[in-house]
């Protein structure tokens, strides 16, 4: 059945659909509150919720590369007032993500063009969802209740005062490649968050998502970086990743609508400063169980969809002969 338009619709150009405006403006928003408050850009909800709302996979995942560039700038704007961005991490996880982002773009281009890249994104999405989600969930949720004095004191950041005395040593932190990270008191090797990178960049090209729902909690237990910090830094990293991101996909694959960008970042820019005036003040395990839940929630409903009987079992296209 084809879509109703009303006086409330816009049309989008490349994905070819009228699309209620009220609706994108109101997930933009709810994206870009996300977006500050857990560092994480917002992404792992805009492809779901977009195809829910009947945007094809391709035109989502493309197009939400620049909605996340401008919700990843508010974000990390409002980190870096906080001295909340660790910069030289930030940056080495940029090389590491412009590498994943080309590679995966080009492994985008590949899939759709065989016809599978649907499948892909739903498939890929239920199943990094859920593992992601029971991970955080299984870790903060028995600190949440056990409530540790520890806990909470590990969640603010040092003050110059109480920092160690020197760095603290994450994986590799002995060898020829080791790399001090002074904002974050730390000393690692850097071919860590490089590869950390190439993952995200890999989430950004493939899925759409700023790969921070991956990043946070490998920064976080991975490169033992300050929770102070990652969510900023995430943020900092996200802002290239996706402008490259959406050139590439703008290019090889034709796959990113601008007006429904656009319509999404008004919705966004918005509401990112109130979560992250949100995400000071919440614990860091309060918010890993919140959006361990969120994803979760999320999964289940792709992963219900994917299953359920669709109402039309057969769909007929008309194609033109070159």
């Amino acid at each position: 059945m084809g879509s109703i338009k009303t006086e409330m619709d816009i049309y989008l150009p490349i994905a070819e659909m009228p699309i209620n405006v009220l609706w994108v403006f109101g997930l933009g928003a709810v994206v870009g509150f996300l977006s500050g408050l857990f560092g994480v850009g917002g992404g792992f909800l805009l492809t779901p919720f977009l195809t829910f709302m009947g945007v094809p996979p391709t035109i989502a995942v493309g197009t939400q590369s620049a909605q996340l560039a401008g919700t990843g700038l508010s974000g990390t704007l409002m980190h870096w007032k906080r001295r909340g961005v660790d910069v030289r991490m930030g940056f080495i996880l940029t090389v590491g993500s412009f590498l994943g982002t080309a590679v995966g773009v080009e492994i985008f281009k590949w899939l759709k063009q065989i016809g599978q890249i649907n499948l892909v994104i739903v498939l890929s999405y239920v199943t990094l969802l859920s593992a992601v989600g029971l991970m955080m969930f299984f870790e903060s949720a028995p600190r949440l209740i056990r409530r540790e004095k520890r806990l909470r004191a590990a969640a603010r950041q040092p003050t110059k005062e109480e920092q160690p005395q020197g760095l603290t040593q994450g994986w590799g932190a002995g060898g020829s490649f080791a790399v001090d990270f002074h904002a974050s008191n730390l000393r690692v090797n850097v071919l860590l968050p490089i590869g950390l990178g190439i993952i995200g960049g890999l989430l950004v090209a493939l899925l759409g998502v700023g790969g921070g729902f991956v990043l946070v909690p490998a920064m976080i237990y991975l490169l033992k970086m300050p929770p102070a910090l990652v969510n900023g830094t995430s943020l900092f990293q996200i802002v290239f990743t996706t402008v490259f991101a959406t050139a590439l996909q703008a290019i090889s694959n034709h796959s990113v609508d601008i007006v429904l960008a656009l319509a999404l970042l008004l919705g966004s820019v918005m509401s990112v400063p109130m979560g992250a005036r949100l995400a000071s003040r919440l614990r860091p395990e309060v918010a890993r169980l919140l959006m361990a839940l969120l994803i979760l929630a999320v999964a289940g409903k792709m992963m219900f969809d994917l299953f359920s009987t669709p109402d039309q079992l057969f769909s007929v296209t008309m194609v033109g002969l070159s």
